[in-house]
């Protein structure tokens, strides 16, 4: 949703808001820390993204790479992504048998809005981390995956 100069409120369409999305991602202009982008460019729904997340400094998630499985089903960006680790993950927001992150649990998800994208869920993800009792929260040995 964007606005005029007149004021007026403009809907952007999925595929554009995507587009706008995946372009931000391939030109590094994203914050530090995060990355995604589609798994298949040829994906013209642009429903199926990969994302990672390295663990912020003093936590347990230091110096760790996350990987994540994101959907932008097709009612996106009206609702949030769907996410999951890919990555073995201890956080209290992520299923521990399925990595399916709960978005109930996470505030960019939460409180959702369609001006929020991708990378707001990666960020809120790392900021989750940062918080008690998360970042003391003895993680799984690298390499494991769900």
């Amino acid at each position: 949703m964007q606005k005029t100069a007149s004021g007026e409120v403009v809907i952007v369409p999925r595929n554009f808001k995507l587009l706008e999305e995946l372009e931000r991602s391939e030109k590094g202009q994203g914050e530090m820390g995060l990355s995604y982008g589609l798994v298949d460019s040829g994906d013209t729904f642009m429903s199926t993204w990969n994302g990672g997340i390295l663990g912020p400094p003093g936590t347990m998630f230091d110096g760790r790479f996350y990987e994540l499985s994101i959907h932008c089903p097709e009612k996106y960006p009206a609702v949030p992504p769907q996410v999951r680790f890919v990555t073995k993950v201890n956080m209290s927001c992520v299923d521990s048998k399925t990595g399916v992150v709960n978005s109930n649990k996470v505030p960019a998800m939460k409180h959702w809005d369609r001006n929020s994208g991708i990378e707001t869920v990666l960020s809120s993800l790392r900021q989750v981390m940062c918080t008690d009792p998360n970042r003391r929260q003895r993680q799984p040995a690298e390499g494991l995956t769900y």
